[in-house]
């Protein structure tokens, strides 16, 4: 609504009807969200009035920032610089031939893995596009102020132009990404200082957003836990990539593009292949039979001591995927965190929605809530990706669009480093079904084959490596919480006087 003390001798000058200034009577319903607004801010705001551009958690969280102890300065005033490459058309290319390039939804990947491949043939400097270590990197568009730090694990990826690069002076790069990871400097960031919601981000922005300036002891505090967490994550991908090099070996695996597949023409642009009667499985689709997929069974079959399935009771206990289910929601705080598809891949997910613990007290029992060694699919959408549970997972609440395999404490390592692997991820998506949407069952990913070592001491190794990793990952999480305990606490509403 527009506040009471606006000066109406502005009315016609600024175009706005008397109505629009008129005196209102304020709701008094609690579960409405309102706000005053002043004339500067409607004129600010392309004199629009509608409650949507006036955002209440961007005013609130303002607010919470003018009432903190320590005094404000502007974000770019503790930066370096903030910036992002000139946009360019892109122009991609096979795994063999370009570079990995990474796209923004994957920043805030534990691991991310590159989704596309880009062409040098493309017209840029590809090594402005090179993530340096140590900055902070930032969305500019689509779902804009998701944040992390670039350590070892991002250092030299390629990104597109739709991530804001910041480097911080110092020893910043923790405490800016503490506050910017944290509810109210998140707010902050997704609004403009009148209050108004944005959908893009330049780093000029970064001028409208004050952020709180401490003590170099507090700061210094909170970024050496931030950059304590980080290097963890670093040292679990490196177990990740030790584990899978150890599988690699013991199978004698070759790169997935070096498997030699035959084609029924030759002289075809379509690819095309013998399939025969018998290995149908009553699948007529052409990606269950592509013969990359044959060539690695063959493999296997040769180099392991045994080929099983993930459904093997010596492998897994079960294969859980929830039923549809109409969800009640409720606020933070009130019920059991729930994650999507995108969140299973992330250490620390901005969990936004909360499930009831009475009203899906039988579901989460059944299999909604995570369990402990259980390893995450997604069963809708993007397929062939996998999530080991860490820790903190356990008890959260997965999707009905979601697998869990419930993994034994001697498999559940080993059977995540092959599934992770590309092999692993070509054996699941062959099953995949569906016209519009890609989907699987609890069947498909159960049929789904796994090789067993011929050194059991090797397999054991892998097992634990990928174990250990995921304690680590739990560790990271556990320092980044005490990092934005210490944010909320002490910087963002410590009072003046305490």
């Amino acid at each position: 609504m527009v506040a009471s003390s606006l000066v109406l001798n502005n009315e016609y000058q600024y175009g706005i009807s008397p109505m629009a200034v008129s005196y209102a009577e304020l709701p008094q319903e609690e579960d409405i969200k309102w706000c005053t607004v002043s004339l500067a801010d409607v004129i600010n705001a392309k004199k629009r009035l509608e409650a949507a551009v006036f955002d209440v958690d961007g005013k609130h969280a303002c607010e919470v920032i003018t009432n903190c102890k320590w005094e404000s300065v502007p974000l770019p005033q503790i930066l370096n610089k903030a910036y992002y490459p000139g946009r360019f058309k892109r122009i991609y290319s096979d795994t063999v031939n370009g570079a990995p390039f990474y796209l923004p939804s994957q920043m805030t990947d534990i691991y991310p893995k590159p989704e596309k491949y880009i062409s040098a043939l493309t017209k840029c400097d590809i090594s402005e596009l090179r993530l340096k270590l140590g900055d902070v990197l930032l969305t500019r568009s689509g779902t804009i102020g998701n944040v992390t730090i670039v350590s070892k694990t991002l250092e030299n990826t390629i990104f597109s132009d739709d991530v804001i690069r910041i480097t911080p002076n110092g020893v910043m790069a923790g405490f800016v990404y503490s506050y910017l990871r944290s509810k109210i400097g998140s707010t902050i960031l997704a609004t403009n200082r009148y209050g108004s919601v944005i959908q893009h981000i330049e780093p000029d922005h970064l001028a409208d957003i004050s952020i709180p300036n401490p003590p170099d002891r507090i700061k210094i505090k909170i970024n050496d836990f931030i950059m304590r967490s980080f290097s963890l994550r670093d040292e679990s991908n490196e177990l990740i990539d030790k584990a899978t090099d150890l599988l690699i070996d013991a199978l004698k695996l070759p790169p997935v593009h070096e498997f030699e597949t035959s084609r029924f023409d030759n002289n075809s642009d379509v690819n095309n292949y013998n399939v025969k009667l018998s290995e149908l499985s009553g699948r007529l689709d052409g990606s269950y039979h592509v013969p990359v997929v044959a060539a690695i069974k063959e493999h296997l079959q040769k180099h392991a001591a045994e080929v099983t399935t993930v459904g093997d009771s010596r492998i897994s206990k079960a294969i859980i995927l929830p039923g549809r289910f109409k969800r009640v929601y409720v606020d933070e705080g009130q019920g059991v965190k729930f994650l999507g598809g995108k969140e299973i891949f992330q250490l620390n997910p901005n969990i936004e929605k909360y499930i009831s613990i009475k009203a899906h007290k039988n579901q989460l029992e059944a299999g909604l809530s995570i369990k402990e060694n259980s390893i995450i699919t997604p069963a809708r959408g993007t397929l062939g990706s996998v999530a080991l549970s860490p820790p903190h997972f356990y008890g959260w609440a997965i999707s009905d669009n979601l697998m869990q395999i419930i993994g034994l404490p001697e498999t559940c390592g080993y059977l995540y480093i092959f599934l992770n692997s590309s092999y692993g991820s070509y054996l699941i998506k062959r099953f995949t079904y569906g016209g519009v949407v890609d989907a699987l069952e609890p069947s498909h990913l159960g049929s789904v084959e796994i090789p067993l070592l011929k050194d059991t001491d090797a397999q054991a190794e892998i097992n634990n490596l990928a174990l250990e990793a995921n304690e680590l990952r739990y560790q990271a999480y556990t320092l980044e919480q005490e990092a934005m305990k210490v944010m909320d606490e002490e910087v963002i509403y410590a009072k003046r006087g305490d």
